[in-house]
C-alpha cells in the first residue's frame, strides 16, 4: 500500500501550501506534490465592477506584491481607454515597479532563504530564522533590513503608502513626482548599492559550498519565459514575451503579450488551487517553463546597467546554455536587485520625471484589455472584457507564481526523490523538500482557480472517523 508524507504547512513561503510525499512499498519516493490550500477567487468577484476600480480591487489579491496586480491591472485597463500613457508617468510606474521589486527580493533572500543558506539545512528548527540569523552575521541582516526598507520607502514615497496603494490609475498615475521626493530617494542609493554589491561579494564565493543543491534543487531542462524589450534587454514593465530552450537558444522571439492565450495554456489539478500554465504549442505537461528572476536572466542578452551587466556576465558562465538550477534563483534575485537600483536612479535622473503631464484621461473605447508585466516572481498576466458601460463581464489573472506550478512540483519531486529515506526520516530531509520551494518564492496568496473551473474535493468522515463518501468537482 502506497504511504504518503505530509508536510502541512511549508513553512517561511507567502501563503500557504503542504507537500504530499507519496513512497513506495520500499520506503523509495513514488511520487511528490505541491498542493496549494488556500482559494482566491478574484476572477469571480470582480465581474460587474466598474473597470476603473480594478487596479485598486486586484492590487488586494496580495499584501507582499501589491504593486505588481495594481500595474498590472493599470494596464490592462489603459487598453480599454485606448490611450497613449504619458512617458513621465511610464517612468514612474517603472520606478514603483522595481521599488517593490527591491523590497520583495529582499525579503526571499534575507528572511525566508538566508536561514537555510548561513545556518544550514540541518539547522536546529528553532535557530533557522532571523533571530539566528543575527546570532550568526548581524551585518548580513541589517543589510537586509535596509534593502527591504529602501524598497518600501520608494513605494511610500511615490504612492503615499506601502501596501495597497492607489497612485497607479487608468491612463497613468494620480499626482507627479516632487522635486523632494526625487532627492529623497537618490540620496539613498549610493548605500544602497554598496549593500547589495557587499551581500554579492559575500554570496559568490560561497556557491562552491552549496555544489549539492544546485545539483539538486530543481535543476532539470525546461523553457524559459519572460519580456523583454525590442533590444533583447532585461525588462519588467513593457515588451515582448520571449521564449528560451534550456540550451539557451530563443525558441520564439515575436509573442505579443496580448496574444497570451495563443501560446498560453492553463491546466488545472484535483489536488491544488494553483493553476499549471503551460506553452501551448508543446501541450500539457510538455510545455512546463520557468519564470522569474532566474528565467529574466536566462532570456536577457543584457541588462542595461553597467554593474548589473558585470554580474549577468558572471552568471551566464555557470552553465553552457541556459541556466538551469533553481538553486540560481537566490543569484539572480541580487543581480536583479542590483539592476533595479541603477535603473531607479537613471531614470531619477531624467530631466522629465518631474512633468505635470502623467495621466491621459478617456472613456471605454476598447471593449477588451490585457495588462502584463514582470512581478518579482515571474511575468503576470491580467486580463479584463467590459461592457459598453466600463464594467467588468469577465475576468483572467495568470499569477507570477502560477507560471511556476509545473516546474516547481518536478523540483519538490528530485529534491523529495534524492534526500527523502523513509527508514531514517529526519526533520533536515524535509526542511530540503521546502527550500526547493522557497527557491522558487511562490506568493500564494496570490493563487487564482483555472478559467471556468475550481477543483474541489468533498469528504464525509463518520464520528469514529473513518471515511464515509467523497464527492470531487473538477468544474464551476
Amino acid at each position: 500500500m502506497t504511504q504518503k508524507i505530509t508536510i502541512d504547512q511549508v513553512t517561511r513561503i507567502e501563503g500557504h501550501a503542504r507537500v504530499d510525499i507519496f513512497l513506495n512499498d520500499d520506503g523509495s519516493v513514488s511520487d511528490a506534490r505541491v498542493a496549494v490550500t488556500q482559494f482566491r477567487g478574484f476572477e469571480k468577484f470582480v465581474e460587474g465592477r466598474p473597470f476603473y476600480e480594478m487596479p485598486s480591487l486586484t492590487a488586494r489579491t496580495c499584501g507582499i506584491c501589491p504593486v505588481s496586480h495594481l500595474i498590472a491591472a493599470s494596464k490592462a485597463c489603459d487598453h480599454i481607454l485606448s490611450v497613449r500613457i504619458p512617458p513621465p508617468a511610464i517612468a514612474l510606474r517603472r520606478i514603483l515597479n522595481l521599488g517593490q521589486l527591491i523590497q520583495s527580493h529582499a525579503l526571499n533572500f534575507f528572511y525566508l532563504s538566508a536561514p537555510d543558506l548561513l545556518l544550514g539545512m540541518d539547522a536546529p528548527v528553532e535557530k533557522r530564522n532571523i533571530f539566528g540569523l543575527a546570532e550568526k552575521d548581524l551585518q548580513l541582516v541589517r543589510d537586509g533590513i535596509r534593502l527591504r526598507q529602501f524598497g518600501q520607502q520608494v513605494i511610500e514615497r511615490l504612492a503615499g503608502k506601502r501596501i495597497h496603494p492607489t497612485w497607479v490609475v487608468p491612463g497613468g498615475v494620480s499626482s507627479p513626482l516632487t522635486p523632494q521626493v526625487r532627492e529623497s530617494i537618490l540620496a539613498d542609493i549610493p548605500e544602497v548599492l554598496g549593500i547589495i554589491r557587499r551581500t554579492l561579494d559575500w554570496f559568490k564565493p560561497n556557491l562552491n559550498q552549496y555544489a549539492e543543491y544546485i545539483r539538486t534543487f530543481a535543476n532539470f531542462p525546461s523553457l524559459f519565459l519572460g519580456i523583454v524589450n525590442r533590444d533583447g534587454k532585461l525588462e519588467h514593465y513593457h515588451g515582448h514575451i520571449r521564449v528560451v530552450t534550456p540550451r539557451g537558444s530563443i525558441l520564439d522571439d515575436t509573442l505579443n503579450t496580448h496574444d497570451y492565450m495563443n501560446y498560453i495554456g492553463e491546466a488545472v489539478e484535483p489536488w491544488s488551487y494553483l493553476k499549471s500554465p503551460y506553452y501551448k504549442p508543446m501541450g500539457y505537461p510538455d510545455g512546463m517553463y520557468r519564470v522569474g528572476p532566474l528565467a529574466r536572466l536566462n532570456i536577457a542578452s543584457e541588462t542595461g546597467t553597467p554593474l548589473a551587466d558585470q554580474e549577468l556576465a558572471e552568471f551566464h558562465c555557470l552553465d553552457k546554455g541556459a541556466v538551469l538550477s533553481s538553486f540560481h534563483y537566490h543569484y539572480a534575485r541580487l543581480i536583479e536587485i542590483l539592476y533595479a537600483i541603477e535603473m531607479i536612479e537613471e531614470l531619477l535622473h531624467d530631466p522629465e520625471i518631474l512633468s505635470t503631464n502623467v495621466r491621459a484621461t478617456a472613456g471605454v473605447n476598447s471593449l477588451e484589455g490585457v495588462g502584463v508585466i514582470e512581478a518579482p516572481r515571474g511575468t503576470l498576466f491580467h486580463h479584463y472584457r467590459v461592457n459598453e458601460d466600463g464594467l467588468v463581464q469577465w475576468a483572467n489573472m495568470i499569477i507570477a507564481s502560477g507560471n511556476n506550478n509545473l516546474a516547481m512540483n518536478k523540483g519538490v519531486l528530485q529534491v523529495a526523490r534524492y534526500y527523502v529515506k523513509a527508514d531514517k526520516l529526519q526533520e533536515g530531509m524535509l526542511n530540503r523538500v521546502e527550500a526547493v520551494i522557497r527557491a522558487f518564492d511562490p506568493c500564494l496568496a496570490c493563487s487564482t482557480h483555472a478559467v471556468g473551473q475550481m477543483p474541489l474535493r468533498l469528504n464525509l468522515f463518520a464520528p469514529d472517523g473513518h471515511q464515509l463518501d467523497t464527492q470531487a468537482r473538477t468544474t464551476a
